[in-house]
């Protein structure tokens, strides 16, 4: 296939200053994370990539830090404050343009994060003979017209309809002009009725259902790839000694040896945090927590387990289950697997039922079964919704 041809010059601008919280939770969606990276970064990246110069973000008052730390590796933008509606935010993302004077702007929604270079190609090229252009999809359901009383009052006629979509794409000129410009009572919906409003001829392209806006929860998973599964395993051993306290999953048991380490020495959350680790590629315990560091000395082994989950959930990852054998002659484990299997889900965020906790010996063979140590192997999978 012959390469794509750059495409002509053109600036963005990518509106991220809604509350965006119909997807759920009490952050916006755009800093949400989807394929494993903020919902905005994905649509700075591929403009960039495709040339974007100036790319302005115009995110919230007060969210400049939040947008900073979504886009975290990500040169070339520049920060816009936005107003009370979208089209404020608009105007002010085209003011922030006003220096550059670019020929040609595209104005994104950054709630739609999978931009194509196709669609790109489309709407600049559509610029040589309209004002603007606007990726737009046919309406393929039939459609009803509905009353107050959300009863049908009337069939509208499908074939005129078009599904709109961003980003779009405007000579700079124009827009500027149209924004300023504005009379109107309400918000006009999009940029492309603000051109319309002032005059301007508006093309329409042939959009992609990739660029589907997120707005509810489910959005946020991966439509186009089945989830992955990664599945990690860990085992760790420990000396069973005199004076010392034994921890087993996070839970203090009464006996007459504990488990000898530079931390706690628990060997079963040892055993698991290697297994989320190993889960996703991260070293194991020792990188993370090496014994040499003397701020670990007697350290709980929960911080290490739920640190482990931490990284899993930066790569775009949750646990899904977990399955742990602890290896030993004594103390008997029946009796304190309730609470072992609470305290691992309340580490990891798991239900109970996602967590087993075994126990076996060795028939007296080797060290565990005479005594001198416990061992413990854990099974973790993990579920995510994109590749890494």
């Amino acid at each position: 296939m012959a390469p794509r041809a750059p495409l002509p010059p053109f600036a963005a601008i990518i509106v991220a200053a809604g509350k965006g919280l119909r997807v759920g939770g009490d952050t916006p969606k755009q800093f949400r994370k989807w394929r494993g990276r903020a919902v905005i970064a994905h649509s700075v990246e591929r403009l960039i990539a495709s040339g974007a110069a100036p790319l302005v973000v115009v995110v919230a008052e007060g969210a400049s830090q939040d947008a900073n730390a979504a886009l975290s590796g990500l040169d070339g933008y520049i920060l816009a404050v936005g107003g009370a509606t979208r089209q404020d935010s608009v105007r002010a993302g085209l003011e922030a343009l006003e220096s550059s004077r670019p020929e040609r702007v595209l104005i994104h929604d950054a709630a739609r994060p999978d931009i194509t270079p196709e669609v790109l190609e489309r709407l600049l090229t559509a610029l040589g003979a309209h004002a603007g252009a606007i990726p737009s999809l046919h309406v393929v359901d039939s459609l009803a017209v509905a009353a107050a009383d959300e009863t049908m009052a009337g069939k509208a006629e499908r074939e005129t309809l078009r599904r709109v979509q961003t980003p779009q794409a405007f000579r700079y000129p124009d827009i500027l002009a149209a924004h300023r410009n504005w009379s109107g009572k309400s918000d006009a919906g999009d940029d492309a009725q603000v051109l319309a409003a002032s005059g301007g001829s508006v093309a329409l392209v042939q959009g992609d259902e990739r660029l589907k806006k997120i707005t509810f929860a489910e959005d946020l998973m991966d439509t186009h790839s089945a989830p992955i599964f990664r599945v990690g395993q860990g085992f760790d051993v420990h000396r069973l000694v005199e004076g010392e306290q034994l921890w087993l999953c996070g839970i203090k048991l009464e006996h007459t040896h504990g488990l000898a380490g530079h931390s706690d020495a628990d060997v079963a959350l040892h055993a698991i945090t290697d297994a989320v680790l190993g889960a996703i590629g991260d070293g194991d315990i020792g990188t993370h927590f090496p014994p040499s560091d003397p701020q670990w000395a007697g350290a709980r082994s929960g911080q290490f387990l739920e640190h482990a989950v931490k990284l899993a959930g930066e790569a775009g990852f949750v646990l899904g289950n977990i399955d742990l054998t602890i290896i030993c002659e004594a103390p008997k484990i029946g009796p304190h697997r309730p609470a072992m299997r609470a305290e691992v889900a309340r580490l990891t965020g798991l239900d109970e039922a996602a967590v087993s906790i075994k126990a076996t010996t060795t028939e007296r063979l080797g060290f565990t079964g005479r005594g001198e140590g416990i061992a413990a192997q854990a099974i973790v999978g993990l579920t995510g919704a994109r590749n890494i």
